[in-house]
């Protein structure tokens, strides 16, 4: 008969040392995998139950670890880490690679016309808003009128920039003209997150010391928060949206390119199928339990974490994705 399983394996924490970027990529190729995305309500519920019941010290009987690691990124992958909440299922990052590639192949495709570029836009950030509040960061509600609002300001904001962007690419190379796609995806990541993360920005997300005890809100971690995350979206758009351009503008030029249009949707869709790569490798660019000095919080929160935990030097929070 096997032993029971310990109870000293940490699974509040990812299976692979966050410290270095490999153990984040290894971290997010799990919590990303597409598969995820086909797993049933029972095969979630089974894995929440295991792993709430594993941080409550009961053992599932004959558990092994893997069993428990798998348990625990099925977890992961489909619930809050601050809430515990489902999410919902085109937000979950799990979602992002098959989303993405539809949706790209779309903006690249259709990027010619006004009305092309306006509702494919429409389309990506509406994607992006609810993928940004699935994946924010905190515990904190928000209240219908607030999501409401802050929809409508990023995508308008989005879309009003990627049809700025197409006007001046009209006056530009059409090598240039072919990059409008990605550059409008960049500039709507920076409108987009900060917009539908915006109760964040006012309210300030968790601080916690390094045993995980709540020492208040700070609006300055949600500023490094979203910042990182900005860039991780910008980064994943890098393949599908900056490179092809570069690629199909050489292709079209061929003779064999003009009848081959076999060739240049197979070369568009190895292209695409980067992003199963860009996405954990860009959620690995930083820690999603991020961290700053206590001499980077507000005054107030300074104060107060000296009264309560001298000892403190560093704060951590969830950065989100």
């Amino acid at each position: 008969m096997s032993e029971e399983l310990s109870l000293n394996i940490n699974i509040k924490e990812p299976r692979w040392d966050q410290g270095t970027f490999m153990g984040r990529a290894k971290h997010f190729f799990m919590v990303t995998d597409p598969r995820n995305v086909l797993l049933s309500s029972e095969k979630l519920e089974e894995a929440r139950v295991i792993v709430e019941n594993y941080r409550a010290g009961t053992v599932t009987p004959g558990l092994t670890e893997d069993e428990l690691w798998r348990a625990k990124y099925t977890y992961d992958s489909a619930f809050h880490p601050d809430t515990g909440e489902k999410m919902f299922v085109i937000g979950r990052m799990s979602a992002q690679v098959p989303m993405n590639m539809s949706i790209t192949g779309c903006m690249l495709t259709f990027y010619r016309t006004t009305p092309a570029v306006v509702f494919w836009q429409w389309v990506n950030q509406s994607f992006n808003a609810i993928v940004n509040y699935t994946n924010r960061s905190g515990d904190a509600p928000i209240t219908m009128n607030q999501l409401g609002a802050a929809y409508v300001s990023a995508t308008t904001g989005a879309v009003v920039t990627a049809l700025g962007l197409k006007s001046l690419a009209m006056r530009l190379p059409p090598i240039v003209s072919r990059f409008v796609p990605f550059a409008a995806v960049a500039a709507a990541n920076c409108i987009n997150i900060p917009f539908m993360r915006q109760r964040e920005l006012k309210y300030g997300i968790p601080v916690m010391d390094e045993n995980g005890n709540r020492l208040g809100e700070s609006a300055n971690a949600a500023k490094q928060a979203i910042i990182q995350v900005v860039v991780s979206r910008i980064g994943m758009a890098v393949p599908a949206m900056a490179i092809p351009p570069v690629i199909m503008n050489a292709l079209e030029k061929k003779a064999f390119m003009k009848v081959g249009c076999n060739l240049k949707k197979k070369s568009f869709s190895v292209l695409l199928s980067s992003l199963v790569f860009a996405t954990p490798l860009c959620c690995a660019l930083f820690p999603q339990k991020s961290s700053m000095s206590v001499s980077g919080l507000e005054a107030d929160l300074q104060e107060r974490i000296r009264q309560l935990s001298p000892e403190t030097t560093t704060v951590y929070f969830n950065k989100g994705l």
